[in-house]
């Protein structure tokens, strides 16, 4: 907080200091006995009326009574990294935007407008980087309009937590009704790591797990895939688009065929035509110096026992031999077990996103992931 030179707590900041980072102490009317004030680290994102709102790293909106305030000031626009690659919120956002490439998409101004039939949000959102050139009610018509006419509801995917992310937008378009229906976060790491987290091929060696790649989505890998009755519009996305050197990133899938964790195989029902269901999978897009992971997923009555780990370490030897470096990942903010492997693995949250829908949507949810 600041503090005057005779020794007191001050405020300095003032309407004008709306979008920038700012930290604020303010008096709190239902905090526990005792404790009389509230501390709120975020992006001021309006002044209004006498209240403010700050948007903290995670997305949340804090109120503010201006008569409330004891201290503030602004603060650096976002925190130092302490480890994992140096990266721009703009250049994570569009590399993740690569790995999960709608069938269909149109600009508007600098913005994206991105649809794959509903498959994963990530797909059938709007991406807003870079100047609308037009007011925003204006662009959330014809957001809305767009989407409409594909019958999709309409969602704008923003970021909060890091420099350059849209806290503004957010508090924008929760003032005019849009509703925030998932927050998840991106993570980094370096690549190297990663690749050690597990063990080498086992070449079918006594007691080893055999890791098969692949650069197609097959029945088997579809088989453990959570997302039942993949369409075909989604394995385009899941494919990428193009393969690598003809212009799209490169993806790989990875496969523990079943019985090779160990084991405690699948359930009745639980398999593909012809056989179980793997052990394990993963889907990995190399794309520059960066390795995207996704859709790792293990059969739960084989978890705990390293196949996610050695999964991500066979994709990543791979990506490390086509040239990447660096790693990055989603994942929902509430997985605490996700979040426990891949701190270990080096991993660290760089920005949460969102995807905000359009108030009164009667359109199809989409399969509902981020």
């Amino acid at each position: 907080m600041e503090i005057s030179a005779a020794g007191r707590l001050e405020v300095r900041i003032t309407t004008a200091d709306v979008g920038k980072r700012v930290s604020v102490r303010s008096l709190t009317e239902h905090g526990p006995p005792g404790e009389r004030f509230t501390d709120t680290v975020g992006v001021l994102t309006s002044w209004d009326d006498g209240v403010l709102r700050i948007t903290r790293k995670g997305g949340e909106s804090v109120l503010v009574r201006e008569s409330a305030l004891v201290a503030g000031k602004v603060v650096p626009s976002a925190p130092a990294r302490r480890r994992g690659p140096a990266a721009s919120y703009e250049e994570l956002a569009r590399v993740a935007a690569r790995a999960w490439r709608p069938v269909e998409s149109e600009r508007l101004g600098d913005w994206e407008l991105r649809a794959a039939a509903g498959f994963t949000r990530r797909a059938n959102s709007v991406l807003p980087l870079g100047d609308l050139g037009m007011p925003l009610d204006e662009a959330l018509a014809a957001v809305c309009r767009w989407y409409a006419d594909r019958g999709l509801p309409a969602y704008v995917q923003t970021a909060t937590g890091a420099e350059g992310t849209q806290e503004a937008l957010g508090a924008e378009l929760e003032r005019r009704g849009w509703v925030r229906e998932v927050t998840a976060q991106l993570w980094v790491g370096a690549l190297a790591p990663v690749a050690d987290a597990g063990p080498e091929p086992s070449g079918g060696g006594p007691g080893g797990v055999d890791v098969l790649l692949s650069r197609e989505a097959d029945e088997a890998w579809l088989a453990r895939y959570r997302r039942r009755g993949v369409s075909e519009v989604a394995l385009k996305v899941l494919g990428g688009g193009s393969p690598a050197g003809r212009g799209g990133p490169s993806v790989w899938f990875a496969t523990v065929p079943a019985g090779g964790g160990g084991s405690g195989g699948d359930g009745p029902g639980d398999g593909a035509e012809g056989g179980a269901a793997p052990a394990a999978i993963g889907r990995c897009v190399v794309d520059g110096r960066w390795a995207g992971f996704a859709a790792v997923e293990v059969d739960p009555a084989l978890r705990r026992r390293g196949l996610a780990s050695t999964v991500m370490a066979a994709l990543a030897r791979r990506a490390l031999d086509e040239g990447a470096s660096a790693a990055w990942l989603q994942v929902e903010a509430d997985n605490a077990a996700a979040h426990a492997l891949y701190g270990r693995m080096g991993f660290a949250a760089h920005h949460a996103y969102h995807h905000y829908r359009a108030p009164r949507s009667s359109a199809p949810a989409g399969d509902g992931s981020p």
